[in-house]
Order: C-alpha cells, then structure tokens, then sequence
C-alpha cells in the first residue's frame, strides 16, 4: 500500500471519529437553537470558555502522538507501555488545572462584558462539564495511543456508537420530559457528561481486553513519576498545548467580545464557529495521520521516507481545503438555515460564512504544518507566530475594528471583522508555517544518510 493511501485510510477512519464528535457540538448548537435564543447564546459563550480550555489541555497530551510513533517505528513496544503509564501524571495535573478554571469563570465573563442575564446559566453549563473533563482528557491519551499504532479504528467505533447515546440525551435534558424539567444549555452538559464517563470506560475495557495491547505490557504497576520522562513529555507537550491554546482562545475568545453584541450576534457567530469547526476536523485528520507517519518513519530511522510522508500529506490537505471551501460558498444558505428558524440568525450566519471558507484554506494549511513540525520537536517558533498573529493581528484586529475603528474603517458592531481579521492573521501564519516546514525537510533530508528500504509490514 502507498504511503498516500496509507494516511488517507487512516485520515479518513480518524475523522470519521473526530465527525461523531463534531457532531456533539452541532447537535447541542441545534438542540439549544430550537430551545430558544438565549440558550444558543448561553451556549455560544460556555462553549468558547470550555472548548479553550479542553483542547489546550487535550493538545499537551495528543503531542505525545510523536513519542509513541517514533518508538513503534523503532519497534520498542514495551517503553510505549512504560510511556502511556508515565503520561498519567500528565493526565492527572492537567485535569485539576482544567477543572479548577472551568468552575471559576467568573472573572473571565466579567471581563468580557459577557451580558448579566447570560452569566447564570454559562456557570450552570461551565460547572457540569468541569466534571466531564477529566474523563474526556483520560479517552484522548487512549486516543493518542491508537494513532500513534496505527490503529484509530477502535477508537473510531466507539466515538461514533456514542453519537447515539449524545443526541437523544442532549434532547430529553434540555427540553426535559419523562419527569425531568427543562434543563436549556445545562442540558447539553449532562448529555456530555454522560457520554465522556461512557467512553472513558469502554476505553478501559478495550485496553484490557483487546490483544494488540499485550505487547505493550499496559497492566504493569504503575512506577514512580519519572522525570526525565515527564520532562520530555512536558518540553513537547507545554508548547504544542499553549499553541493551541493561543490558536483557539483566538477564535473562541471572538464568541465571548461578540456577546455584548446581543443574543442575535452570539447565536450568528455560534453557527459560524461550529462550522469552521466541523470544516476543520478533515485538516485535523490528514495532520493526525501525516505526523504519525513521519515520526513512524523518523523512529524507523529514514528520514528521506518521512520528508516524502510530509509533503505528499502538505497537498492533500491544501486540496481539501480549497474544495471544502468552495462547497461552503455555494452551500451557506442551505447549511446555515439547518442551525436556526430564526431568519435574522439565518441571514447574518450565512454572510459570515464567507468569511469562515477563507479561515478554512489557510486553516487546513497551517495544521497539516504545525503537527508535522512537532514530529521534528519544533514547537517555540510556532508558538511565538501564534502569539503574534492569532492574537496580536485577529483577535485585537477583529476587536479594534469591531468597536473602535482603524484607518478610517469601523467601528462596526458586527462579527464580520473578527472573523475577518481571523482569516487574515491565519493566512499568514499558514505561509510563515510552510516556508518553515520546507525548510526544516531539506535540512534533514541533507543530513540523513542515503534512503533506507521501505518497511513492508506497515
């Protein structure tokens, strides 16, 4: 099998699993949709709050995807197992920092003038997924371990036999029935809930039960924390997650500057976000797999075979961009109009979605780049780029141009310039990206050594 076919399959198994869990999210922005306005609101703003701290924390431990591949690439079966135990400690810290700023946002919701009547029932929302996230963050390292063996298919499976379980629970809470009272937006937190302990216990089982772990030797007794191991995990981990960090608050921070717009701007801006978000887990995927392939193939030692792996999933992912993209514009009306009945949240979510198609291309692009980059452990730069760009140009471009003005244009009290600022800061991050990448596989391709066989038994 070519090495194309070879992430394709596996692109496509993970983003079938990162679909069933996209859809959590557009079910609950189209459960709260039909509940009311303010619910879609509330969720808008609990979201961004939730989604910046769960996938910072989610993308410490998803950068020890390079870690794992690179050891099965070196066949070293029994360290992954030691690997996967020393990652606990990771796991354990990184849940009571989450849950400690997820059950205190009160200052943040202050800050950004998030309305009164809003900040009840986000905290209700906030509060019930605290208690979800620890699990949730336990499931993405048995996540991890899959791709990094190249097996995301068990954990694909499970995701989407959970969708199941998600859309009729997130129905009966929020709407209530059966004896249970309308739980709006708090709703679709127990319904996560729920299904994020469901998961993380099937995981569990599948860890002991299934016999492509055995040689991992998983079930060992857990060993004191390891601090080189830890560190190594943390030199890794700490940037990739504060990049992201920096990459999403960016984009969720919008949600909560937009809300002092009103309901109407919130719940606009909330089907724009979901479907930049649902666009962005195919990029996500073809990253996923790329970078398990490079570091397999950086472990086996053939870094040629691994510079070939970059580039070939580089174009797939800029071919998919632009055709994802392109089916948005001729689409918008079509998709946007399934997230509301409300006409005016209709008619301003599908002029954002202009925007979102042009966030999408250059998305897809400095993705596929970024996890590439942390086969190769460079992490400092793209953090510095993000910090700069993401923040510095979109979120306080989008903000000045929204309610302050700039060179003659605004203020306009509208989420069109956060998102067009956004795409604007992230098509030069995917260009800064690329120059880097290319140069990072040309200066290892002149220090390998000649190309070494390809591995049958991939």
């Amino acid at each position: 099998m070519s090495e194309l076919s070879t992430i394709a399959r596996h692109a496509l198994t993970v983003l079938a699993g990162q679909l069933a869990v996209m859809a959590f999210g557009v079910t609950d922005t189209i459960v709260a949709g039909r509940h009311s306005q303010e619910s879609l609101a509330a969720l808008s703003i609990g979201s961004a709050v939730f989604v910046s701290v769960y996938v910072a924390l989610m993308g410490v431990l998803q950068a020890l995807l390079p870690i794992w591949a690179e050891q099965r690439g070196a066949n070293a079966q029994a360290g992954m197992g030691a690997s996967v135990r020393q990652s606990l400690y990771l796991w354990a810290g990184a849940a009571v920092l989450g849950m400690a700023m997820l059950l205190s946002p009160g200052p943040l919701l202050q800050w950004t003038e998030v309305p009164p009547a809003l900040r009840g029932e986000v905290q209700a929302y906030l509060a019930i997924l605290a208690f979800g996230l620890p699990p949730a963050l336990l499931f993405r390292i048995y996540s991890t371990l899959n791709q990094a063996l190249g097996r995301p298919q068990l954990v694909t499976w499970l995701q989407v036999g959970s969708l199941a379980v998600k859309v009729p629970l997130s129905v009966w809470f929020t709407f209530g029935g059966a004896g249970l009272a309308p739980q709006g937006a708090a709703g679709c937190a127990w319904a996560t809930l729920a299904v994020n302990y469901g998961l993380m216990l099937l995981g569990w089982w599948m860890l002991r039960r299934h016999t492509m772990y055995g040689p991992l030797r998983l079930w060992r007794p857990l060993e004191r924390p390891d601090p080189a191991q830890i560190a190594r995990f943390v030199r890794l981990g700490l940037p990739a997650g504060l990049s992201i960090l920096v990459e999403v608050t960016s984009f969720t921070m919008m949600a909560l500057f937009i809300a002092r717009q009103g309901a109407l701007a919130s719940a606009a801006h909330q089907i724009a976000s979901n479907l930049a978000a649902v666009l962005y887990m195919v990029p996500l995927s073809l990253a996923i797999a790329a970078s398990a392939r490079v570091s397999f193939w950086r472990g086996a030692g053939n870094e040629h075979q691994a510079a070939a792996v970059a580039l070939k999933g580089f174009w797939l992912a800029a071919l998919m961009g632009c055709a994802l993209a392109a089916i948005l514009l001729i689409a918008k009306g079509t998709i946007t109009a399934l997230y509301s009945t409300s006409a005016e949240v209709v008619a301003m979510a599908g002029a954002l979605a202009v925007w979102v198609a042009a966030y999408h291309v250059a998305d897809a692009l400095q993705t596929l780049c970024i996890f590439v980059l942390r086969s190769y452990r460079i992490t400092l730069a793209p953090l510095a780029v993000y910090c700069v760009l993401l923040w510095g140009v979109g979120l306080y471009g989008g903000y000045v141009l929204a309610y302050r003005g700039l060179a003659g244009w605004g203020p306009m009290h509208s989420p069109s310039p956060f998102w067009a600022a956004s795409a604007a800061a992230l098509g030069a991050t995917a260009l800064i990206f690329t120059a880097l990448l290319l140069g990072v596989l040309r200066l290892q391709i002149r220090r390998a050594a000649p190309p070494l066989p390809q591995d049958p038994h991939r």
